[in-house]
């Protein structure tokens, strides 16, 4: 069969029933497609560069259920292209090579392809790089989908030479809309088994989908099947409850989402947003993230984020973290919670945090500075002769415990690093650390 062959029928050889609804369901023009209105709405980028016949390669970049795969089948409609679908899960470069020499004798005729490449993000860079001669010259236009984000997954040189467009997750009423629209068709859809569904059993489906538009077909094909199944008229809330299961949740432990979802957790704490923060929590947790992961991200909070305003929140971290260790889940998740809850709530001072990166920027920049001599020990005769020690004063036998001598380097003194709050117990700090300069001034 070649490569070039038109695309296949959606009914299954030999089997009576057809494709899967969400299949079925595929918009098949612009006007069937929903959502992405900043990309698709009249006089939008994508819009444009579709109905202008622009023959760039692109790259959508969005999760999942979202239009992808459609958009790239519309485009090859709409432009006259044969399609090619490659997915980067199952093909290597020679799979590649020989789509591109078929594809280059194809442009040879007026002929134009248009390689669509599933999951592109999981090609390696001399695979992606392998697609890089047949675009420059033409040959093939490129679409690649990915879930995972262009800059991280998809080597420069490739990049370079694709338009990105990034697609949104769809809204619950875009959901619905398609939802009703395949409940009702009869040739598409499941309206051919003559259904009625309780008001607000399709919104409940549409809810549960997380903007994922094939999520929410597949369990409404599922919740019809089971109502016709049982011999019954009405698609009820129960069994759309029972179609669901769970709730899908879009998450990537290992990608952006990921990444998004523990920054939002942690800028929730930092804004003192005690319930977004809990909620952010809570997102992560039921989508399966490691929950000691968490634990040390919040106990990262509590010494960046809180520090001395309210040094007794770094032991309520790490009970949190041996609770959750101790407990398991789901149990365990509550200390995390509250821990959270209180990091959000507590005084805030990132001051610690500044002074310890100033001080590893003068590392870094700056010579290595030697120990004054007396601060040094002098364990043996020679390095008391080399006056190692020598004026070392003991804070314990000086009025206020506080000696006049210098503790920093030649090239460091008088350097301030620690600069407390207002904030909570740092309030008090910055009092003490006042009353120790006024000593100091003192003796000196």
């Amino acid at each position: 069969m070649s490569l070039f062959d038109p695309e296949r029928s959606t009914e299954i050889p030999g089997r009576r029933h057809r494709a899967p609804l969400a299949e079925r369901m595929r918009p098949r023009t612009l006007e069937e497609f929903s959502g992405q209105t900043h990309l698709l709405g009249s006089g939008m980028p994508l819009y444009l560069q579709i109905v202008n016949d622009d023959a760039a390669s692109l790259i959508f970049w969005g999760p999942p259920g979202v239009g992808k795969t459609t958009l790239a089948k519309i485009i090859a409609k709409v432009t006259s292209a044969s399609f090619i679908e490659f997915s980067a899960v199952l093909s290597g470069i020679k799979e590649i090579k020989q789509v591109m020499v078929e594809a280059e004798k194809a442009a040879e005729f007026g002929s134009r392809t248009i390689l669509f490449v599933d999951e592109i993000h999981r090609f390696n860079k001399a695979q992606q790089d392998a697609f890089l001669p047949y675009v420059e010259r033409g040959s093939i236009r490129l679409i690649g989908a990915t879930t995972e984000n262009p800059s991280f997954e998809i080597n420069a040189a490739l990049l370079s030479r694709c338009r990105v467009y990034t697609l949104r997750a769809l809204e619950q009423t875009e959901i619905l809309a398609l939802l009703e629209r395949a409940f009702s068709d009869a040739e598409r859809g499941v309206g051919g088994l003559g259904l009625v569904a309780d008001e607000g059993a399709l919104e409940m489906i549409a809810s549960y989908s997380s903007g994922d538009a094939r999520s929410a077909l597949n369990a409404l094909e599922v919740a019809a099947k089971l109502t016709a199944d049982r011999g019954e008229a009405t698609l009820t809330d129960s069994i759309a409850r029972e179609a669901l299961q769970q709730r899908v949740l879009l998450y990537d432990k290992k990608g952006e989402q990921h990444y998004d979802l523990i920054s939002a957790l942690h800028k929730s704490v930092r804004n003192s947003d005690a319930d977004a923060a809990i909620y952010w929590l809570g997102r992560m947790l039921a989508a399966g993230e490691d929950a000691m992961y968490v634990a040390r991200r919040v106990v990262r909070m509590a010494v960046e984020d809180i520090g001395l305003a309210a040094p007794e929140a770094l032991n309520l971290c790490l009970s949190a973290r041996d609770a959750m260790h101790f407990l398991g889940s789901p149990e365990g998740e509550l200390a995390l919670a509250q821990a959270v809850v209180y990091l959000a709530l507590a005084p805030k001072s990132n001051a610690v945090y500044k002074a310890y990166n100033a001080v590893r920027a003068d590392i870094e920049s700056r010579p290595a500075e030697v120990v004054p001599l007396h601060l040094r020990n002098a364990p043996t005769r020679l390095m008391k002769e080399l006056d190692y020690g020598k004026e070392y004063q003991y804070a314990h036998d000086v009025e206020g415990k506080v000696a006049a001598m210098q503790c920093l380097p030649k090239g460091l003194q008088g350097r301030r690093y620690y600069e407390p709050t207002g904030e909570g117990r740092e309030k008090l700090l910055a009092q003490r650390m006042a009353e120790i300069a006024r000593l100091r001034e003192a003796k000196s």
